[in-house]
C-alpha cells in the first residue's frame, strides 16, 4: 500500500508526494497550477502539471525532517525507525517552520 502525504505551500493544498515500491513520486495538484500566484514548494520541483519521480526521497522533503535530538525525540516518542525517513516526514512535518508542510492523507 502506497502511503500518500499532502503538500501544502503556506494554506493551499500545493500537491501529493507518494511513497511507492519503486520511490517517490510528487505531483502539483491541478488547482493549484492554476493559480497565478502559485510558487513552487521548492526550487528544485519547479511548477508543472507532469509528476516528479525519484528512487530516493526527494532532498527537499528530505530536508524538512528534524536533526539530532529533535530526531532522537521524534523516533522514539512514535517509535518510528530514524531511516524511515517518509514515515518521519509525515510525522513531523505538520506544523514545518517554513512555507512548507507535509501531513499525511487519510483515505
Amino acid at each position: 500500500m502506497n502511503k500518500k502525504g499532502l503538500v501544502y505551500f503556506q494554506d493551499s493544498l500545493a500537491g501529493v508526494l507518494i511513497e511507492t515500491d519503486e520511490g517517490y513520486k510528487f505531483t502539483y495538484h491541478p488547482n493549484y497550477l492554476q493559480n497565478p500566484q502559485a510558487k513552487p514548494v521548492s526550487l528544485t520541483l519547479p511548477l508543472s502539471p507532469g509528476d516528479y519521480e525519484s528512487k530516493v526521497l526527494f532532498p527537499f522533503f528530505d530536508g524538512l525532517i528534524p536533526e539530532g535530538w529533535l530526531l532522537d525525540l521524534a523516533t522514539t516518542h512514535w517509535k518510528v525507525k530514524s531511516n524511515d525517513r517518509f514515515e518521519l516526514l509525515l510525522l513531523t512535518c505538520r506544523d514545518s517552520i517554513g512555507a512548507v508542510t507535509v501531513v499525511p492523507e487519510i483515505d
